[in-house]
């Protein structure tokens, strides 16, 4: 797979949000993210907005689905997402409807490894159970967590080669990365590379990071993109 750059609108104000798209499309991103937050907000209008402003766009909604993963999906697709995010953490009944209602509604699954035990495992479990992507996710809770005890901040990268070396469909790195570390993704094997907090988002407002943020998503997508 080609690299691909998607970015994550954790944003709640809907205004803001399309004003960040538009400046990501225009700078080369590839795909928008309906963030959670802007999910919790809004719900699939999140979605619905984003599919009237981009109708050729392929958008992810981040649902982090748990349970009723057949209707979850069924409200998203049916205004516009491409793409939807379950987790491994569910249990495996709930990937499954996920998955059959991905066939369904012509929708990409994106298999989340958050919290799992053994990440490596859980990643090559989401291919098995039928996800056409994975994402290696380290939370952001998690991530300050850890830190706050003294401990190191663990990374995405840690295992990054190994998840998508167990695996043979695309995977995404998302967690606390750098703007270096995240156009460095495809090295890693990962093609999926995801903009988002600390990148583009501020971390607790919720709302677009300060600064040029075009010319630095732009500097980003061309960089990621000359790797494919």
């Amino acid at each position: 797979m080609r690299p691909i750059v998607q970015i994550s609108l954790d944003i709640v104000d809907l205004d803001e949000a399309l004003e960040t798209a538009h400046l990501a499309m225009r700078a080369g991103v590839d795909w928008l993210e309906a963030g959670t937050p802007m999910l919790m907000a809004h719900g699939a209008n999140g979605v619905r907005v984003l599919r009237e402003a981009f109708p050729n766009v392929p958008i992810v909604a981040d649902l982090k689905i748990m349970d009723g993963g057949y209707r979850e999906v069924e409200i998203v697709a049916k205004v516009g997402a491409t793409h939807v995010v379950v987790m491994e953490r569910a249990h495996p009944h709930t990937i499954r409807e996920v998955v059959k209602a991905g066939r369904d509604f012509g929708v990409g699954v994106m298999g989340d490894n958050m919290i799992s035990d053994d990440m490596v495992a859980s990643a090559k479990r989401l291919e098995d159970l039928g996800c056409g992507y994975v994402i290696h996710h380290i939370g952001f809770d998690e991530r300050r967590g850890i830190a706050a005890s003294g401990a190191r901040m663990p990374s995405p990268l840690d295992q990054l080669r190994d998840v998508a070396a167990a695996v043979s469909v695309p995977v995404q790195a998302v967690g606390g990365l750098t703007t270096e570390q995240a156009i460095a993704c495809p090295s890693y094997g990962a093609p999926l590379v995801v903009l988002g907090a600390p990148l583009t988002v501020n971390d607790y407002a919720f709302k677009s990071a300060d600064g040029n943020l075009e010319a630095i998503v732009r500097n980003i997508c061309e960089r990621v993109h000359a790797q494919g």
